[in-house]
């Protein structure tokens, strides 16, 4: 790890993983970002995501999509991505997961501008593709949130 990732904390980049037995959304960390001056697009792809069925309890699987202009500060991809399958145990419909995750990701980064699409694999002969966006408000993040939103399905 670089001397300047060093002093920020990070607990999960780096030491062994413990297994999380439910939706843990304490394990998101952030860094700063050192171009907030850029847009830049930073896309993260979990494309083996399983989640529980609230009803049945039987396992949803699918791939979780998330895209966003960060500002200030970044997800650690190691911290995502044990949050990510705390949602293994965790009982929740597949739009509450996307929204979820999306709400989870500002509250932590604070993005310029964020997208967190799923897409489930049928189940009972039909699939689910949940998509939630957020722009910064009063800025043209809002705007290009509003058009992609507009521009929904994105294939």
């Amino acid at each position: 790890m670089s001397e300047n990732r060093k002093s920020e904390g990070l607990k999960a980049l780096g030491n062994k993983s413990e297994v999380i037995n439910g939706y843990a959304p304490e394990l998101l960390e952030t860094f700063t970002n050192m171009h907030p001056d850029n847009d830049y697009w930073v896309q993260f792809n979990c494309p083996e995501f399983t989640t529980l069925c609230p009803i049945t309890g039987q396992p949803d699987f699918g791939e979780i999509k998330i895209l966003y202009i960060p500002a200030e500060r970044m997800v650690e991809s190691k911290s995502l991505k044990l949050y990510l399958f705390s949602f293994r145990n965790n009982g929740d419909f597949h739009e509450d997961c996307v929204n979820t995750i999306m709400k989870d990701l500002i509250r932590v980064m604070k993005p310029k501008y964020i997208e967190v699409k799923g897409l489930f694999v049928p189940r009972g002969g039909i699939s689910i593709h949940p998509f939630a966006n957020y722009g910064q408000p009063g800025t043209r993040y809002e705007k290009l949130a509003e058009q992609r939103f507009a521009a929904y399905p994105l294939v």
